[in-house]
């Protein structure tokens, strides 16, 4: 369909709630999405005029038709939404790719020799699952502990096929493994102690304890007092276990704070799992940016809980959720809980909050490469500035003077983000005797494209971005000065707060963009502001040092720039040279050349 058939049929659905569902030419669904009013919400995607992110102009691209599915009411659309985005794993809807979350602990009884294990959800496979836990750390620490208390192996090996065929390993010399790898002690005993984690799991510790002792009881009968003991202290262990850890391990968590944050180049998604005020685990996935820090939280915390089929008392989240209350009613639904979803503003809970939203922070910080922030900042600045492209080649100029003596400029180049030092340019200003800033902008932008122009070397290549130190006024300068040479670019002033930093990028047409509040553009701005600056500051500290140690040297006949540094390199300042004797200055300069030092500085006395 073209885009304006796809925009009569978006005007032609009804006012009515329900899921729309965007196809490819390959008919492969690559968004799914709900709305109050179809046609109104299906409809502003095929219009000019409205105000898409990038991604969106992106997937609305690649759409050839679309399909609508018409519900009850907006609670239903959201089930939907839900269950086809499941279905699909639409490419453009933001998806979490793993399962973690509150996991469930499975045994399979049926095996003959049965393994504890991890499960994201509970399947139909004739297993038993226990849980869900307050999350992977805490199930798998249950796990460990039962393993332990009934000394069961921990390695990979696959009973029965392994057996007899390697030493016990450093587990059974250790006591943590009975070393069933030995063929002893028996399935029997393997699928008996795994009859009684099951007992445990559900909650029976107290009938497992009590039959251990009486098979404790029963050895010491037989005076089998080595075998008691083991059974004592497994005893002992079980009923600890079954009385604090187990409790602790094994309880779901009351309270969830979701964080959300990203980098120039990464986002990540936190969840933070309380239990009494207390925090006992966190889970994360690290994502593709997202355009709307909002809708992804909205979106993946949706995915999170009906994933996994589990859920705290509350959710708290860092923004606010559209559809809250219609989300907390489907959790009602499928969990047959209530579960509550707030937003804190103060207290504890805003705090809860903040530390979900640093751990996400530090996560994304963690994972992000300095090659994929510096991509990230580009394309940021990019968007900011409305660029066709992004910036790969940024070129800075300053203009630096005292009074308008020595007035120099620099030209300093940016290469994806980093500084190209073989490309930086001095240009010593000509014919300006006094402090003209906009004069001397325009002399130096003139050479800089005269030489573009003529293919002249180490200027052959043409910026996808000018930045200028200066306001708006500066801009215009160079816009004006460009334009009658056929040149078309990107010009920008860098506007300084009172701490003399770029707080703004302006337009030669007055139009400023804060980027005060964009860290990563802020601090490259910054960067290439303050470079640009040292570049000019060094030169023109240069020349005027040249100017002022040679000045009255340059005044002798018969001394140059050869003889005049064999002076300064032997006598190191002009004062000193002064103060020489004929004798010391002939040791560095011919008889005549001397004599001409030595009486210039001498002029009074022989007089």
């Amino acid at each position: 369909m073209t885009k304006a058939e796809l925009k009569e049929k978006a005007l032609s659905l009804p006012l009515a709630p329900g899921v729309y569902l965007m196809q490819n030419q390959a008919n492969e669904v690559i968004y799914v999405g709900k709305a109050k009013k179809l046609k109104n919400r299906v409809s502003q995607y095929f219009i000019e005029s409205a105000a898409h992110t990038p991604k969106t102009r992106l997937m609305v691209s690649k759409v050839d038709h679309f399909d609508v599915i018409i519900a009850a009411s907006e609670f239903e659309a959201l089930v939907l939404e839900c269950s086809l985005i499941k279905r699909y794993m639409p490419k453009y809807n933001i998806l979490l790719k793993d399962d973690k979350g509150y996991p469930y602990l499975r045994l399979d009884l049926r095996e003959a020799y049965p393994v504890m294990s991890l499960a994201p959800r509970v399947l139909e496979d004739g297993a038993k699952y226990y849980g869900p836990y307050g999350g992977r750390f805490l199930t798998q620490k249950l796990m460990d502990t039962l393993r332990l208390t009934f000394k069961l192996p921990g390695c990979g090996k696959q009973f029965p096929r392994d057996i007899g065929r390697e030493r016990p390993c450093l587990n059974y010399q250790m006591g943590n493994c009975e070393g069933w790898c030995r063929g002893q002690p028996d399935q029997q005993e393997y699928q008996q102690r795994m009859q009684q984690i099951a007992a445990l799991l559900s909650g029976s510790y107290k009938a497992v304890a009590a039959g251990l002792r009486e098979r404790m009881l029963a050895a010491s009968d037989a005076l089998e007092f080595e075998r008691a003991a083991q059974l004592r202290d497994r005893m002992n262990a079980i009923e600890a276990l079954g009385q604090k850890q187990l409790v602790t391990a094994g309880r779901m968590a009351d309270t969830d704070a979701v964080g959300y944050a990203q980098t120039e180049a990464k986002g990540c998604f936190a969840v933070l799992h309380y239990v009494d005020g207390n925090l006992v685990d966190k889970d994360y996935e690290i994502l593709p940016l997202a355009e709307d820090p909002g809708e992804a939280v909205s979106a993946l915390t949706k995915q999170y809980y009906l994933s996994r089929g589990a859920a705290p008392k509350q959710i708290l989240l860092p923004m606010e959720m559209e559809d809250a209350q219609l989300f907390e009613e489907l959790l009602f639904q499928n969990l047959q809980k209530r579960v509550h979803i707030r937003v804190p503003q103060r207290g504890d809970n805003t705090r809860l909050v903040e530390l979900a939203m640093q751990n996400a922070r530090q996560e994304a910080e963690r994972i992000t490469t300095r090659e994929e922030k510096l991509r990230g900042s580009l394309e940021l600045l990019r968007q900011m500035l409305k660029l066709e492209k992004q910036p790969r080649r940024m070129e800075s100029y300053d203009i630096s003077n005292i009074s308008g003596t020595d007035i120099v400029a620099s030209m300093v180049v940016f290469e994806d983000g980093r500084p190209l030092r073989s490309a930086y340019r001095h240009f010593k200003l000509e014919g300006l005797e006094d402090q003209d800033d906009y004069a001397s902008m325009r002399q130096v932008l003139r050479r800089r494209f005269t030489h573009y122009l003529a293919g002249d070397k180490g200027f052959e290549t043409a910026p996808d971005l000018l930045l200028i130190d200066g306001g708006v006024n500066h801009a215009q300068t160079v816009l004006r000065e460009l334009r009658p040479m056929g040149i078309e670019l990107p010009i920008f002033g860098m506007v300084k707060d009172d701490r003399h930093r770029t707080r703004a990028l302006v337009t030669p047409e007055g139009e400023e963009i804060g980027i005060s509040g964009k860290q990563s553009v802020f601090a490259l701005i910054g960067t290439i502001q303050e470079e640009t600056h040292r570049f000019a500051i060094s030169y023109h500290r240069k020349l005027r040092s040249k100017r002022l140690k040679g000045s009255t040297l340059d005044r002798i006949p018969g001394i140059g720039d050869k003889r005049r540094g064999e002076l300064l390199k032997r006598f190191k300042t002009v004062r000193a040279v002064g103060e020489a004797s004929l004798q010391e200055l002939q040791g560095v300069l011919p008889k005549d050349a001397a004599m001409s030092v030595y009486q210039y500085f001498h002029q009074e006395e022989g007089t």
